[in-house]
């Protein structure tokens, strides 16, 4: 009789135990944004492509890159240092030899130069391409940490909103950012609370805890903020609800005078692109037309229709890029 209790114990035991792991499982695979089988998706192959073909080639490379690992933290790219210098050394290197195969050839099968010009041109075009290369996945970390940043800065007011209102209602603060976490919406906020959840159902850490790792984490200063904050009120006891009312206030008007900044920063881009991709561009495509109709020499090996080619079809699309990049990373949301 003992020993079949005993046995019934066991069973209920182990089924608690196969329920809790299956939801630990659920949630990491629905709700969580960086612990997921997405790390064997093709996003990542070519990283591990290039880590595989260069191996410990690019050892010697990590010094010059080695605060790119801090951009790659805080911009949640699931990498690490040595596959990403792969990345970009073998992106570079493509990008050199694509680049000087390419402009070589139209230089001289399409627009008839001489093969020492077009070879030359296309080298100097390949080198260029694979410095761009280099620079564009070097920034691109930054840039993606520096994304998440203003969408955290610019989502604080909803964010102290609303946990000021779960605050009134009198939930428990996991049950906060777990509420945060299931929200549909793909915002930078919501992906914080489930790697905070994450860290707190996973790694078994206490609610402080995860907050210190995430406010340690996070290159917004605002909600590095609102979180040390958050931990100092559940520390001393405090009112969570009115230190979230106030931290939303404050959001606000930080907000109102970002977008008056915003529309004066708007008018300074606006007198730029007219200058540097309108009117300039007009000017160099009348004068370099004015001295192909006249026959006048050009800059060294490049003649004026070359030169006016160049400056339609590479340079105005790239700086039209570039224009529309500066303008994606000063304007608030």
């Amino acid at each position: 009789m003992r020993f079949s209790k005993l046995k019934k114990q066991i069973d209920e035991m182990l089924q608690k135990a196969i329920k809790h792991i299956r939801w630990r499982t659920s949630f990491l695979s629905h709700n969580t944004a960086l612990v997921d089988t997405k790390t064997g998706n093709k996003k990542q192959k070519p990283q591990f492509f290039a880590y595989h073909l260069f191996g410990r080639k690019v050892n010697h490379l990590l010094p010059l890159f080695e605060d790119l690992e801090t951009g790659l933290h805080r911009s949640h790219m699931k990498t690490t240092l040595k596959p990403y210098v792969s990345l970009i050394a073998l992106t570079s290197l493509l990008a050199t030899s694509a680049t000087t195969i390419l402009i070589s050839t139209i230089l001289y099968f399409i627009l008839q130069l001489d093969i020492f010009s077009s070879v030359l041109f296309g080298v100097g075009s390949g080198l260029i391409a694979g410095v761009s290369a280099i620079i564009c996945l070097y920034i691109y970390p930054y840039y993606r940490a520096d994304k998440i940043k203003r969408e955290l800065n610019n989502s604080m007011a909803f964010t102290a909103s609303y946990l000021a209102i779960l605050a009134g209602s009198g939930v428990t603060p996991d049950v906060m950012f777990r509420s945060i976490s299931k929200i549909p919406q793909k915002l930078a906020i919501v992906d914080e609370s489930r790697i905070i959840i994450r860290d707190i159902e996973l790694f078994g850490s206490d609610m402080t805890t995860a907050l210190e790792q995430a406010s340690k984490r996070t290159s917004s200063e605002r909600f590095k903020e609102l979180l040390e904050g958050f931990i100092a009120t559940i520390r001393s006891g405090g009112n969570l609800k009115f230190y979230l009312t106030i931290r939303s206030q404050q959001n606000i008007e930080s907000k109102h005078i970002a977008l008056r900044k915003f529309s004066d920063t708007l008018g300074v881009l606006s007198e730029f692109y007219v200058t540097l991709l309108v009117a300039g561009p007009l000017i160099f495509v009348v004068m370099l037309a004015v001295m192909a109709m006249l026959g006048g020499g050009g800059f060294g090996l490049l003649d004026p229709t070359l030169l006016l080619m160049l400056l339609t079809y590479i340079a105005l699309p790239i700086g039209s890029v570039i224009f529309i990049i500066i303008l994606d990373a000063v304007s608030p949301r």
